[in-house]
């Protein structure tokens, strides 16, 4: 409260006090006059946007918002998140959707557009996209981001899940994720604790069409050869980190790398001279893409926010930063086929259920012919 606010009431109490009406409505007049002014001087002063952004770390840097808020005149509200199932909890903490722009991968994608949670996005509005790989651009050949004709996401980010391999070991790459199972390597095996991607990848390598939709009979099959891979393990890994403490210290001769590049880079800067390479069957791999919330309060900043994204810089800064590719330029030491057809991108499974109830029996140790009924 001003100073001369505080003496015009002052003022009025007096007033009141000595009986002059006159001056204490002349006081009371005055008061009206100034919140009136000061309320249309608020009124009249542009109030900043805000775009409320759910992504994961490293998506959404602080220098990187600086420049957009500054750009658009906007407010950025960040939220982060650690894994799929706290995205999906995020995308229903409210109704609607507390959020605008969200980063998820493939699978993802398709599960929100399903549940109709995703607006169905206006390329042209979106004009950095003529700056991404030609792979990239063909939405349509990437799945789970096209529903009918219809584009519900743009890729921003991805990361393959090849073979990591020790030179000294392994002289010669190896060429199929079936290396895994070559007694050579009995103990020396690192691999990571995933129902779902173990399934898959091990589906990839047997030569099954659709490693994500398993009939039966070749969800047995895929069971049994992930028992008998225990032969060859040394344990399970969960994070990054671990996975390279334990390849480091029990001279692990080959991995599933999980976390693809950045476990390269990590145990290179920790003296250990790996090789990385893609399998000829495909490998896995997880793309992340933009994609806007269907209850957006502000669908143009979004488009901006995805628009930017798409910027070289931005592209660099995230290769650099956090060691993964970005869709403008090819990965560093990435020799793709086809237009990147070898990267085999996350898709929703026949059954999680069912992949997590196995898993947990073979993690567990269960005997080889128990999985045979």
């Amino acid at each position: 409260m001003s100073v001369v606010v505080r003496r015009a009431i002052r003022g009025w109490f007096a007033c009141l006090r000595a009986g002059n009406v006159v001056t204490s409505l002349a006081v009371i007049l005055f008061l009206l006059g100034f919140f009136w002014t000061a309320t249309l001087a608020d009124s009249g002063s542009p109030r900043k946007a805000v775009l409320r952004v759910l992504a994961w770390p490293g998506y959404a840097d602080d220098d990187w918002i600086s420049a957009f808020e500054k750009r658009f005149h906007a407010k950025v509200e960040v939220t982060f998140v650690d894994s799929d199932e706290a995205l999906w909890a995020r995308m229903h903490s409210a109704a609607p959707p507390p959020f605008d722009v969200l980063a998820a991968n493939t699978a993802e994608i398709q599960r929100y557009a399903h549940d109709g949670l995703l607006a169905p996005l206006d390329l042209s509005l979106i004009p950095n996209r003529s700056r991404q790989r030609p792979y990239f651009r063909q939405l349509d050949a990437i799945g789970g981001l096209v529903t009918e004709r219809t584009a519900y996401a743009i890729p921003f980010t991805y990361s393959s899940m090849g073979l990591i391999y020790d030179r000294k070991q392994i002289a010669v790459a190896p060429h199929s994720m079936l290396a895994l199972w070559d007694p050579r390597y009995r103990g020396k095996v690192l691999d990571f604790n995933s129902a779902q991607h173990n399934f898959s990848f091990t589906a990839l390598a047997l030569g099954y069409a659709d490693p994500f939709r398993l009939s039966p009979p070749q969800m047995k099959t895929v069971a049994r050869k992930l028992v008998e891979l225990r032969r060859n393990l040394l344990t399970y890994y969960t994070l990054p980190e671990e996975a390279t403490a334990l390849f480091v210290q029990h001279r692990v001769a080959l991995m599933f790398g999980n976390y693809g590049t950045q476990q390269v880079e990590s145990l290179r800067r920790a003296g250990v001279d790996v090789g990385y390479v893609i399998p000829d069957e495909g490998a896995l791999a997880w793309l992340d893409c933009w994609a806007i919330a269907r209850n957006s309060g502000n669908r143009e900043l979004a488009y901006e926010w995805i628009n930017y994204m798409l910027q070289p810089a931005i592209g660099a800064s995230l290769t650099q930063r956090e060691g993964l590719a970005n869709t403008l330029t090819p990965a560093p030491g990435e020799e793709p086929r086809a237009g990147g057809q070898h990267l085999v991108w996350l898709q929703r499974v026949e059954s999680t259920g069912q992949r997590e109830a196995l898993w947990q029996r073979i993690e567990a140790g269960d005997r080889l012919r128990s999985f045979r009924q």
